[in-house]
């Protein structure tokens, strides 16, 4: 799903993802870096260093982990630089940022364990994420 969307993004594309503790948020975003071209074994948890750019795909890939920030953190300059750029971001423990990230604008991706095994919810929230689901074709 997540290599779908990667070969879908167009650029300004903020994805959020949500879920516990190994339910694969940084192994969905191996997928989306294989699907922007990048070599999905370089993207690793970026836990300690919060942002981690991996350029060299069809679009920049922005990963962020906010596993260890204790406050949101939404209005800091360099993040929503970050969060809005020209490429892809994909954000780990997005509900930790805070409600003034501008959600009008991104695909929330919620990852959680079933009986069944993971399931994985998307919601698209304004027309550029809709469109991004309907040319992944993963709706």
């Amino acid at each position: 799903m997540g290599e779908a969307l990667g070969r879908a993004a167009a650029g300004g594309n903020l994805i959020g993802l949500v879920g516990e503790l190994g339910a694969g948020k940084t192994c969905f975003v191996r997928g989306l870096a294989r699907g922007l071209g990048v070599d999905a074994d370089r993207v690793h948890s970026p836990s300690f260093t919060i942002v981690t750019e991996y350029p060299g795909g069809r679009l920049t890939l922005s990963h962020v982990d906010l596993y260890r920030l204790e406050a949101p953190v939404a209005d800091d300059g360099f993040l929503r630089e970050v969060l809005h750029g020209e490429g892809v971001a994909a954000v780990e423990w997005f509900d930790r940022l805070g409600a003034a990230v501008g959600e009008d604008e991104m695909l929330l991706v919620t990852l959680r364990f079933t009986e069944q095994g993971r399931a994985i919810r998307l919601e698209p929230r304004g027309r550029r994420h809709e469109q991004l689901l309907a040319r992944a074709a993963v709706a």
